[in-house]
């Protein structure tokens, strides 16, 4: 067993948190006494929604993609396996920023031509206008190209949760009449789902945080907000010190939340 000392104790006393809770409390103290921090406040929250809107959608989209790049690793067909792997592999090796502006200015005009050769009957008819570039908005674009990078990590997450189930309990399902939809739902899933859940948790907060480059394509999130506040101020270091904290609330939030719910998970399991 091993023996844990009070430095390496969980429930000791967070001198972190006390130490962020006084930067906190000391830049609401600014923002309160100074109307130029209030001012830059204001300005730089408007992009909070876009920030949450496009994490949130990403973030779902791309669990919903790699959990079914997950299951084609185990499919019975090499073809679709090794498929899977050919795209984990490419996208991992893309930044996200590359990515980014491959979706905007590449992937997007291609995609609209297809939509545009496919829907030619309907144009013809006039049932649908000609699709311009210009309607597939930036936001989309940010969103689709988060989706696919996160998307490739997602799925080797899940693949590892999968794996760890134990095989004897899937065999002991499938003796009993379940059929592998049914395996899939009541035991792989559930267990895996917990040893998945704290990674999933840090690859949502690190979107958060990645959201963040949606703003060199223009998408009015956080950062950009900042950055034409700054630009046009040059008051960069109260403005990016309002943008940090901004940043450190949600994730460190989320964090703190997610540990609760992994704590919850821990004691309901013990029972």
């Amino acid at each position: 067993m091993t023996v844990l000392s009070k430095r390496d104790d969980a429930s000791g006393f967070p001198w972190w948190m006390a130490a962020l809770g006084f930067l906190f409390a000391l830049m609401g103290y600014k923002i309160w006494s100074d109307d130029l921090y209030a001012q830059i406040l204001s300005v730089v929250s408007e992009g909070v929604w876009i920030t949450l809107y496009v994490t949130a959608i990403a973030f779902a989209l791309a669990t919903l993609t790699g959990l079914l790049v997950a299951l084609a690793f185990k499919a019975p067909n090499n073809l679709v396996r090794q498929a899977a792997r050919f795209y984990c592999e490419v996208i991992r090796g893309i930044p996200v920023l590359v990515l980014l502006f491959y979706m905007a200015f590449v992937a997007a005009p291609v995609m609209v031509s297809l939509a545009n050769a496919l829907l030619v009957l309907p144009r013809e008819a006039g049932w649908i206008d000609q699709i311009e570039v210009r309607d597939f908005s930036l936001t989309w674009r940010a969103i689709i190209a988060l989706t696919i990078s996160y998307s490739a990590f997602l799925a080797e997450v899940f693949r590892a949760g999968l794996q760890a189930v134990d095989h004897g309990q899937i065999e002991a399902a499938k003796a009993l009449g379940m059929s592998r939809t049914k395996v899939f739902r009541y035991i792989t899933f559930p267990i895996a789902f917990r040893i998945i859940l704290p990674p999933l948790g840090n690859d949502f907060i690190a979107m958060i945080k990645d959201s963040a480059l949606v703003s060199v394509l223009g998408v009015a999130d956080i950062t950009q907000m900042a950055k034409m506040y700054a630009g046009g101020s040059f008051l960069f270091f109260e403005t990016y010190s309002i943008v940090a904290m901004i940043y450190l609330a949600l994730t460190i939030g989320l964090s703190l939340l997610l540990r609760g719910f992994e704590r919850r998970l821990r004691v309901h399991e013990d029972r």
